[in-house]
């Protein structure tokens, strides 16, 4: 388990982001890379590679290879410090956005290479002959259902954070509100 080496200020921080990088492995992310953006989401103040590394120590050369790839996921940004050619980070601090981002990168890597794949397997399927008819019928109904995730997603892209707060918290309630209008809610 990586060590928080300088956190000083609270053990609640440091317990935080040893928890953010257990929960990252857990999903598939390395859990430098976890604790780095958990780390910057916290810090009240963009922080440099040297200054991430002495905090968690973590390699130098970890930290830099996890800082880009906290960029290209677009949870973290560099950030300008003026009389400093070194350069410093900063989190997303806004939680919906980083939820969001995350979503939209599991999707590119995960959702719409599985949509791919799932429809060439149908294609070659319906081709077979010999295949069970509950093995294509299956295939097609996993096919729906992603398909209908992917066109919820992208519906739910463009409401604004506020309503889909909202939406959130109202639970099962929506369930009700579709029972009175007349849709089934199986």
């Amino acid at each position: 388990m990586t060590e928080i080496n300088d956190i000083t200020d609270s053990t609640a921080k440091a317990q935080f982001i040893l928890y953010w990088g257990d929960m990252g492995g857990q999903w598939g992310v390395n859990r430098s890379v976890a604790q780095i953006q958990a780390l910057l989401f916290l810090s009240a103040t963009p922080l440099n590679a040297e200054q991430i590394s002495d905090q968690l120590g973590i390699a130098r050369s970890n930290v830099s290879n996890s800082l880009k790839e906290l960029v290209t996921w677009k949870l973290i940004r560099r950030v300008p410090i003026p009389g400093d050619r070194r350069e410093y980070f900063e989190a997303e601090s806004d939680v919906w956005e980083i939820a969001m981002r995350i979503a939209q990168g599991r999707k590119e890597r995960e959702i719409d290479p599985a949509r791919q794949v799932l429809a060439d397997c149908i294609a070659a399927a319906e081709k077979d002959s010999n295949l069970d008819a509950v093995a294509l019928e299956r295939m097609k109904d996993m096919q729906s259902f992603l398909e209908t995730m992917d066109g919820w997603y992208n519906q739910m892209l463009s409401v604004p954070k506020s309503k889909l707060n909202m939406l959130m918290k109202m639970g099962n309630k929506v369930t009700s509100l579709l029972s009175l209008t007349g849709k089934k809610t199986e």
